[in-house]
C-alpha cells in the first residue's frame, strides 16, 4: 500500500502543525545556547513543549550515544528523570545504546545501570521478529532519535526502516525526533540500490548519498516502501537549512559508530566507504577512517594519478600508516589520504568512483573482495562491470544519470525544510 502525499501529511499533521508553530522558549533539557543559528533538535522542541506528543504514552526510544542535548545529556537519562514521560524501555542498534560494540557487533539484551531500564538489542532483527521485541517491551509508542551520516549504506537508517516496519505490525505508534543531515540536504548523489541488491546495507531504492534528514526519510518510507504504513510523526527541528554542514548546527558531535569520529570523516564517506568492497584498507585502525586509504606495495603514483582527474574540491597527499586493526593491521601501508579543501564543490560519489578507477590503474594488486561487497555498496553490478572494463569516471557516473534524477524527483515530495 502506498500513501498519497495528501494522506500521508494527514498522518503527521499534529506533529508538522507543532513544528510550524514558534517554539515556546526553552529553559530545560537542550537549551540553545549560542551558534546554529538557534537551531534546536527534535528533541529539543519535544522538551520545550513539556513532551506533550508522548503524554499520557507508555515510551521505548530507539537511541545510541548520539541521542544528546546540547549540552552532552543523554536523552534517556533525560526523560528517565522527568516524571512528565513514562519511558518504559531503550531499544539498542548496531553498536549498541552506549555505543560499546565495534562495527557488526552490538550489547544485547540487558538492564542499563544508570536508569535501570530495559536495553532490547534490535541488531540483525527485522520483521515480526522485531516487532515481537516492541510487543515483549510493552511500549505504545516507540521514539527514534539516532544521528545519521547521510549515506545509503550507513545502516541506522534501516534501523528506522526496520523499526518502522515492525512498530506497524505490532500496532505501535511511531515518532521520530530529527537531527541535522552532517553533510547538508542540498542534493541526492550517486547510484540508487536495485532491489535485488537489497541488504542491511541497502533495503530500499534511494541514492548512495540521499540529502535528508531521518524525518525526511521516515516520511519518504512510509509513503513510498513500506507495505503497512505505522502511524507516524516527526518533530522537526528549528533553525536548520538544507545548505548547512554540521559545524553551522552549534551542536556538539558525537561519533555515531567507532569508525566515524568527525564530521569530517562523514564528509568523505559516502565515496570513501566503497573501499570496503575492494581489498584496500578503508582507514579503521587509524584516527583518520575513510580519510586514509591504502595497501602493501603501494607508493604515491596513486595520490598522482587521483590528483590528475582534477577532483573538485579535493586534493590527495600521498601517505603511508599501520592499521591497528581491520585490513593490514600492524604492516606499514603506502596509499593517500584525501584533503577537502572547499567542501561546498567536493562530490564525494564521484572523488570515490575515481579513486577506485585510479587505484587500479596504479597498483597491480588491486581487487575487489571476493564476495563482491561492493555491488551491495554501490547497489548493482554496473559501477563493478564498467571499472573492470576501463570505464572513466565521467562514464562511470553517467551510468546513473537517469535512475538519479527519478528518485530526485520522488524525494523533492518529503522534503519538510528549505
Amino acid at each position: 500500500m502506498k500513501l498519497s502525499r495528501r494522506s500521508l501529511l494527514a498522518t503527521t499533521t499534529a506533529a508538522v502543525a507543532a513544528s510550524a508553530a514558534p517554539a515556546a522558549a526553552a529553559s530545560g533539557p537542550g537549551a540553545a545556547q549560542g551558534g546554529g543559528r538557534g537551531l534546536r533538535t527534535g528533541f529539543e522542541r519535544l522538551a520545550a513543549d513539556g513532551y506533550a506528543l508522548l503524554d499520557g504514552r507508555r515510551v521505548g526510544v530507539v537511541t545510541n550515544p548520539t541521542g544528546i542535548t546540547r549540552d552532552v545529556r543523554h536523552i534517556v537519562d533525560v526523560m528517565h528523570a522527568d516524571g512528565r514521560v513514562d519511558l518504559s524501555a531503550v531499544f539498542g542498534p548496531e553498536h549498541g545504546f552506549r555505543g560499546t560494540a565495534q562495527a557488526g557487533g552490538s550489547e544485547g539484551r540487558y538492564d542499563d545501570p544508570a536508569t535501570g531500564l530495559p536495553v532490547y538489542d534490535t541488531y540483525l532483527k527485522s520483521g515480526q521478529a522485531l516487532a515481537d521485541v516492541f510487543t515483549a517491551s510493552g511500549v505504545d509508542t516507540v521514539v527514534f532519535d539516532i544521528q545519521d551520516v547521510g549515506a545509503r549504506f550507513y545502516t541506522y537508517i534501516w534501523t528506522l526502516f526496520d523499526c518502522m516496519e515492525a512498530a506497524a505490525l505490532a500496532g505501535k505508534r511511531f515518532v521520530v525526533l530529527d537531527r541535522p543531515n552532517p553533510v547538508t540536504g542540498r542534493a541526492a548523489l550517486g547510484p540508487v540500490l536495485h532491489k535485488e541488491f537489497a541488504t542491511f546495507v541497502g533495503r530500499q531504492p534511494i541514492s548512495q548519498a540521499h540529502g535528508m534528514t531521518v524525518a525526511e526519510l521516515a516520511v519518504l518510507f512510509n509513503a513510498e516502501f513500506l507495505t503497512e504504513p505505522v502511524p507516524l510523526e516527526t518533530v522537526r527541528m528549528s533553525g536548520w537549512k538544507r545548505s548547512d554542514f554540521y559545524d553551522a548546527s552549534g551542536l556538539p558531535w558525537v561519533p555515531p559508530s567507532p569508525n566515524m569520529p568527525t564530521p569530517e570523516t562523514a564528509l568523505v564517506y559516502p565515496g570513501t566507504c566503497l573501499f570496503e568492497g575492494t581489498n584496500l584498507s578503508e582507514g579503521r585502525g587509524t584516527t583518520r577512517p575513510f580519510e586514509l586509504l591504502g595497501a602493501e606495495g603501494m607508493d604515491g603514483r596513486w595520490a598522482a594519478e587521483a590528483n590528475g582527474l582534477g577532483l573538485a574540491g579535493v586534493r590527495f597527499r600521498e601517505a603511508y600508516f599501520a592499521p591497528t586493526f581491520s585490513k593490514f593491521q600492524g604492516r606499514t601501508i603506502g596509499g593517500v589520504q584525501l584533503h577537502v579543501h572547499d567542501r561546498e564543490a567536493f562530490d564525494p560519489v564521484r572523488t570515490g568512483i575515481g579513486l577506485l578507477i585510479t587505484a587500479r590503474r596504479s597498483w597491480s594488486g588491486f581487487a575487489w573482495r571476493p564476495d563482491n561487497w561492493i555491488d551491495k555498496l554501490t547497489g548493482s553490478t554496473r559501477v563493478r562491470t564498467m571499472i573492470d572494463a576501463g570505464a572513466d569516471t565521467d562514464e562511470v557516473v553517467a551510468g546513473w544519470r537517469d535512475e538519479l534524477a527519478a528518485f530526485r524527483r520522488m524525494r523533492r515530495e518529503y522534503l519538510l525544510y528549505r
